[in-house]
């Protein structure tokens, strides 16, 4: 029987000719990655080890994204003891306030990870890096610790499910609106610890943000990863940013999955998903109530990479955000922040009456610079819309693409652009 994308790199770095579903594997780790929320935890797990010193310093990354520029002392403190820790270890990728990003938009970027890694994060995004072609999942901060001691994690082995994509997406339906169409068609618990394999002739119409972007939100599906086949695009991407070499792994003909499912990306439309599912979904088409928003969030580890800015930009150039609407603009990264200076997409966004905030992961989790209040809503290119995840328990999130988060905040309501 023939091995899926994710059972090939599995095997290679347990050291097998072949793996299958459901088989229990102790597997090498090129990358671990933590953040301030998560690394604290298992620096203080990694405490009871007997030996605890790292596997290798320079196959950590700590990044301090979720509550920075620190919001409280709290948050200060969990700086702090992930700053000393790094330090004390001298890990090499290390990054904080001037230097930091989003992770998941920051470590590609960084040239961090590449196609056929072996990834694991304390985060659940981390599933974020398939598009490059690497298997990468997150994990919780016990894992984390014994990942950064040992170099190693168990795992089993998951099925697959297959996305055959074909046909060139519409103006306006970007990556964002293929993943929240998938999820409203399978469900939040659809790929419950599977692994989501995207192929076919569709998947070279999209860029490597959109590979990103639908990647990044595997996990709301359940998935235990997302991954792209190596393409053109991607040794592109790879050749630009890529610290390492890479080994690009393709799925045998034979492979087994629990399910294929053919998309036409032709006719997708912007899509929206409603609280407090992304589930929820409804095309641009289907939505016959009128929803105004309180604020609009265009940013997050899922959509804050320079082409979603550019897509954002390009629908608020030359008009004003409605009166009574919060437009926040986040980019991924401290680069993607200075081709956003340099292209003019902040003074853009600043004309139009929204503003642009240092990279942060501040309200995707309702932690800061964009809390709602009771009755609040707020439509957002975030990836998790749960009650009261980016503020009051009384509040709404509206999930969507940079496109439709930007017309939404110029109309007041939840629209799509012209």
């Amino acid at each position: 029987m023939g091995m899926t994308m994710t059972q090939k790199i599995l095997a290679a770095h347990a050291g097998k000719e072949s793996v299958t579903a459901g088989e229990l594997i102790e597997a090498r780790l090129d990358l671990v990655l933590g953040n301030d929320i998560t690394t604290p935890v298992a620096i203080r797990e990694m405490g009871r080890f007997n030996d605890q010193s790292v596997f290798d310093k320079d196959r950590i990354a700590l990044v301090m994204d979720h509550f920075t520029p620190n919001k409280d002392i709290k948050s200060a403190e969990n700086c702090k003891c992930v700053r000393e820790f790094a330090a004390a270890h001298e890990i090499s990728n290390y990054f904080d306030v001037g230097k930091m990003g989003i992770e998941h938009a920051l470590l590609p970027e960084q040239g961090l990870t590449v196609a056929g890694d072996c990834i694991i994060g304390a985060d659940s995004h981390t599933c974020t890096y398939g598009a490059l072609g690497a298997f990468s999942t997150g994990v919780g901060s016990t894992d984390m610790a014994a990942g950064m001691a040992t170099g190693k994690a168990w795992f089993k082995v998951p099925s697959a499910i297959k996305f055959n994509l074909r046909g060139k997406p519409k103006k306006w339906v970007s990556g964002k609106d293929v993943i929240l169409h998938i999820i409203g068609m399978i469900g939040v618990d659809g790929a419950l610890y599977q692994s989501m394999e995207f192929a076919g002739e569709g998947v070279k119409e999209l860029s490597m943000d959109d590979r990103f972007t639908i990647a990044n939100m595997a996990i709301e599906a359940g998935g235990k990863n997302g991954i792209f086949p190596v393409d053109e695009k991607t040794v592109e991407y790879l050749k630009e940013h890529g610290k390492r070499p890479y080994t690009a792994y393709e799925a045998d003909e034979d492979a087994e999955y629990t399910a294929v499912y053919d998309i036409d990306l032709s006719e997708l439309e912007p899509t929206v998903a409603f609280p407090h599912l992304p589930e929820n979904t409804k095309k641009m088409s289907e939505i016959t109530e009128h929803i105004n928003i309180d604020q609009s969030v265009i940013g997050s580890c899922t959509n804050g990479r320079i082409s979603d800015l550019r897509a954002a930009a390009q629908v608020m150039r030359g008009k004003k955000v409605a009166d009574n609407v919060r437009c926040i603009v986040i980019p991924g990264t401290q680069a993607i922040y200075l081709q956003a200076i340099e292209e003019g997409l902040v003074a853009d966004f600043i004309k139009a009456g929204a503003i642009v905030t240092a990279p942060t992961c501040g309200p995707c989790l309702g932690g800061h610079t964009g809390v709602l209040a009771a009755g609040e809503k707020a439509i957002s290119t975030t990836n998790r819309n749960f009650v009261g995840r980016m503020g009051h328990v009384d509040s709404e999130v509206y999930l969507a693409s940079p496109a439709v988060a930007a017309a939404s905040a110029i109309a007041g309501y939840i629209t799509a652009p012209n």
